[in-house]
């Protein structure tokens, strides 16, 4: 059966941009800038973004391109024969599902938060009740499950029509509203009376707020941050890679999405730093910003219902480019391994996808009881935890062994394939920081992703976790060392 292919060069930036702009845009982004001092932690972030970022997301695009399969094939095509790079394949394809399990949860959120500022279910009601109404939300699991499915459905059914009919055309729609939201949103903001003091904050350094929060604290922050927004390491732009024809080489179009990526997380920071400030509300409020906090600067507002409906739509946009994105890789992996159509490949992984979402549903209401990681904690926070920081970082840990090292496809290969084309090309100066500095930079940042999650739980809580990490990180020493005689 023929690739598909997208239909214009425009469809393929916004769409794999798409993927990578979520939540961690629109609403992680803003919530640390504002806990780590506004723009001196900006000013880290975008240094990381290049030099961790990048790399990265050229390799994976290079991989899916190359192979014009999904990752659940795409390492059979490319590896040396007798190795097992394609084991990893099972890693990736975990993340995938565990991603959609509670992103698309959290997408519902958005839409129902969305209606029920366009209802008019906030006008004039105190912070209180607001807090209240979070509350009830998570605590009905029958309201959770109809939008989570909804969410769904509306996401496959994007999914079915197929790449350029359905992903491409619809994507390309959706993401152009999703911009024009956000710079309408932003002028609102930045217009307020008392929204000075927000860009000041938002926009001039100030260092002696970083060495208050600590400079190590603020860098890893920023290192973290810039390294999961692009949500590279599980095949999500790989897929979209193997989509793209070889008229223009990857460095260009990596760019391109990196700055679109980056272009929504500062004009989120526009959005919610100057109302922030309008009206006395601490920026760095954390998760609660959204669902908490915004809400009741909307009920302040003039005309504050159509602005949070508006909001809300904007952060649901968000969403759902991110799960249209996971859901088109979900889809490939049943045409890849078995042979599916498109159809049926959505028709299987929809009932799929509703059965385990129900974990993560109840894990706010009748199976709030259990706490996988430690006390406080539920059945999202462990899958978000797998994925964020297990699958995301090793799975690009993954990715550059494979494109770097003589016993994976190997530089010459990967080098040939991201500047095959016109446009920017990919610098071959940096094969040395790729091959033995990047990798170690991910792995730090990973191990030190579990100390700061399990330092403070129990002796035997941190023992466990620790195992598991190391665990992961020796799976993957062996993935690579296998196949080494293969390759001269």
């Amino acid at each position: 059966m023929k690739r598909e292919k997208f239909g214009s060069r425009l469809g393929f930036i916004l769409v794999s941009a798409g993927c990578a702009i979520g939540l961690g845009n629109v609403w992680k982004f803003p919530y640390m800038a504002g806990q780590y001092g506004g723009a001196a932690f900006i000013l880290i972030y975008l240094l990381f973004l290049v030099i961790l970022g990048m790399p990265i997301i050229v390799c994976e695009f290079s991989v899916g391109r190359a192979s014009q399969k999904s990752i659940a094939t795409s390492y059979n095509v490319l590896e040396p024969e007798g190795s097992r790079w394609h084991y990893t394949r099972w890693f990736a394809i975990a993340g995938n599902y565990l991603l959609v399990m509670f992103y698309s949860m959290v997408g519902g959120w958005m839409l129902y938060y969305c209606f029920r500022m366009a209802s008019g279910e906030f006008t004039g009601i105190t912070t209180e009740m607001v807090a209240e109404k979070y509350d009830s939300m998570l605590l009905s699991p029958g309201t959770l499950t109809f939008w989570t499915v909804l969410v769904i459905l509306l996401s496959f059914g994007i999914c079915s029509i197929g790449l350029q009919k359905g992903v491409e055309k619809i994507m390309k729609v959706t993401m152009l509203c999703l911009l024009a939201i956000m710079v309408v949103l932003a002028v609102r903001s930045v217009t307020l009376p008392g929204a000075a003091e927000g860009l000041e904050f938002y926009l001039i350094p100030d260092f002696s707020r970083v060495m208050e929060n600590g400079l190590g604290n603020v860098v890893f922050g920023a290192m973290s941050q810039a390294f999961f927004t692009l949500s590279i390491g599980m095949g999500g732009m790989a897929i979209f890679g193997s989509y793209l024809d070889r008229s223009r080489s990857l460095m260009g179009e990596s760019l391109s999405i990196v700055l679109l990526d980056t272009f929504v997380a500062l004009t989120a920071g526009l959005i919610v730093f100057p109302a922030c400030f309008a009206f006395n509300v601490e920026p760095g409020a954390g998760p609660g910003l959204v669902f908490i906090t915004l809400p009741n600067i909307f009920t302040q507002m003039a005309g504050g219902r159509f602005w949070g409906a508006l909001f809300f739509l904007f952060l649901f946009f968000a969403a759902l480019s991110t799960i249209v994105g996971v859901f088109e890789n979900i889809v490939s992996f049943g045409m890849d391994l078995f042979g599916f159509s498109r159809k049926k490949s959505v028709g299987i992984n929809i009932v799929l996808i509703i059965m385990l979402s129900i974990p993560c549903i109840l894990g706010f209401n009748v199976l709030s009881g259990i706490e996988p990681l430690g006390a406080g904690s539920n059945i999202m926070d462990l899958e978000d935890f797998l994925v964020s920081n297990n699958i995301l970082p090793l799975g690009s840990v993954i990715y550059l062994l494979f494109c770097t090292h003589k016993n994976g496809w190997g530089w010459d290969n990967f080098i040939r394939e991201a500047n095959a084309g016109n446009g920017l090309k990919f610098p071959q100066f940096i094969r040395g920081y790729m091959t033995y500095v990047l990798p170690w930079v991910v792995v730090i940042i990973y191990l030190k992703g579990y100390y700061d999650k399990f330092s403070t739980q129990s002796t035997s809580v941190f023992a466990v976790w620790s195992v598991i990490a190391l665990s992961f990180l020796l799976m993957i020493i062996m993935v690579s060392r296998k196949g080494k005689k293969q390759r001269n």
